[in-house]
């Protein structure tokens, strides 16, 4: 397999990296800057960090749908600082795996590390020793992917089993039940260390959709996974200037992907993220189209430049393609770092979510603006690469000026209305999921259920809002005692 051969020699090499030796750049500046602004500000606990398993039942308030059973998986960077130094970026953190048990009126919660090679290593050396997205370090140098591996973005079940994605590595398995960690997932030999990322997308029948690339190479690997989780077909596709790419989206037909403006410069004793230069001035952000059939690029359609980490869902509409997206004006990667020295920012106000529709006729792409200011959007599980009515995401409350996401929203994709609710001051919401209820007959026949951090008590809680009235407020909500690291992504396992 030629092209995999490149893909592996040119990213595993870490030259995007600009990894040579060194002394580490995680620094106790960074850790103390944090902790001053943490003792005055609790809206950072969220970003705080843990230092080991959580596990608890939670206080139920309100009533929990009785059909409502299940768990409810989630990933994020839980690990932000060891030996006394601390990470520049939000993503560099060791991924946190969390379980919600959710059935007969009650939940529990339990939260473990990944142990992944990484964070077995540097546990042991009480000191970061391998790079990170966003911040250099240089005391050992890794071997592949795996050997950086967070694991820290997302949990994929699957096939009876639970997987846990990070950016630019192998899948790595864990535990249903446990959460324990049992190790890296190859889906066949010929595919060993290949990146596989974080934003999979499950078909309504279970199979599996995914992709992964490495800055650099310039090559997109792509994955179908069967509902059992084996590999039914993978491939390789070039794609010029292939730098930051981290979510896609499926079609009925094809496999679409956004791809911001950078250029990659290498660096000595830089991380990834400075390496990445916004390149908005002199090129557009490009629409690439796979077929689904050939596993072949269809189409490339330009668009103004604008950056891109989450969509929505995607379908045809007689000879276009039409998709949900949040975009964002500029480069906002140095933004999401800011929160790990202590700096609560307001949220980037310019990013909006939009439908674009991909006319294949034309070779042209518009754009519809949707919602304001947003973030982690969702579709119901039964309408993924179908025709689609309602969106979910987060938004910023009117008038807020707080760098946090504090609204769940509901958006009618047709009618561009939206039934909203707003925690209010002091909440940082997390990424909320539609649950089905069984042989539910709209996309809003079920629950949004999610998890939002409650500063001003200290407790993580689990949310439940019937999705056909969101401004009505929770019906349920699930507190622990504790604050659990905040996440970014997960899915709802029913039961």
């Amino acid at each position: 397999m030629n092209d995999r051969r490149q893909f592996l020699s040119r990213s595993i090499g870490l030259a995007a990296l600009g990894l040579s030796s060194g002394a580490a750049l995680a620094d106790a500046d960074t850790y103390r800057r944090f902790h001053q602004a943490l003792a005055r500000e609790p809206r950072l606990t969220a970003f705080a960090g843990a230092t080991g398993e959580l596990s608890g039942d939670a206080a139920v308030h309100g009533r929990m749908p009785a059909d409502l059973q299940g768990v409810f998986f989630r990933n994020g960077p839980g690990r932000f600082e060891l030996g006394g130094e601390r990470y520049h970026h939000w993503f560099d953190g060791d991924g946190y795996a969390q379980r919600w048990q959710i059935g007969g009126g009650k939940v529990s919660h339990r939260g473990r590390f990944v142990a992944t090679q990484k964070f077995v290593e540097e546990s042991a050396a009480d000191q970061f020793l391998y790079p990170a997205f966003g911040t250099y370090i240089g005391r050992k140098q890794p071997k592949n992917n795996d050997t950086m591996n967070a694991a820290n973005t997302n949990l994929l079940p699957l096939g009876g089993r639970v997987y846990a994605l990070w950016e630019g590595g192998s899948a790595v398995e864990l535990d249903a039940q446990t959460l324990e960690t049992r190790g890296i997932k190859t889906w066949s030999p010929e595919l060993k260390a290949m990146p596989f990322s974080a934003h999979p997308k499950v078909d309504p029948d279970g199979g599996v959709w995914n992709f992964g690339t490495m800055p650099g190479a310039n090559l997109l690997v792509l994955y179908q996974l069967s509902a059992a989780g084996e590999l039914k077909r993978s491939a390789v596709v070039k794609v010029p200037q292939l730098n930051m790419v981290h979510d896609f989206v499926v079609s009925g037909r094809h496999l679409i992907f956004l791809v911001p403006p950078y250029d990659l410069a290498g660096g000595v004793d830089t991380s990834f993220r400075e390496n990445l230069h916004w390149a908005g001035d002199k090129r557009p952000l490009r629409a690439v189209v796979i077929s689904k059939d050939t596993l072949e690029l269809r189409q490339v359609f330009e668009l103004p430049a604008r950056s891109v980490f989450h969509f929505g869902n995607a379908f045809e509409d007689g000879a276009c393609t039409r998709l949900d997206v949040v975009m964002h004006d500029g480069d906002i990667l140095p933004e999401l770092g800011l929160v790990m020295r202590g700096e609560l920012r307001p949220f980037h106000a310019s990013a909006s979510t939009v439908q674009v529709t991909l006319d294949y006729a034309s070779g042209q792409a518009r754009e519809a603006r949707l919602f304001g200011a947003s973030e982690f959007p969702r579709v119901a599980p039964q309408v993924v690469s179908a025709r689609h009515r309602k969106l979910a995401v987060l938004g910023v409350a009117s008038g807020s000026k707080d760098y946090i996401l504090n609204t769940v929203n509901l958006i009618d994709i047709d009618s561009g209305k939206a039934d909203s609710y707003s925690f209010g001051a002091g909440w940082q919401v997390e990424e909320h999921v539609l649950v089905p209820r069984r042989g539910a007959r709209s996309e809003t026949d079920g629950y949004l259920v999610g998890v939002a951090q409650d500063a001003r008590r200290a407790q993580t809680v689990l949310t439940v809002f019937d999705a056909h009235n969101i401004k009505a407020g929770p019906r349920a909500m699930a507190r622990l005692s504790y604050t659990s690291p905040l996440c970014f992504h997960g899915n709802f396992l029913p039961a």
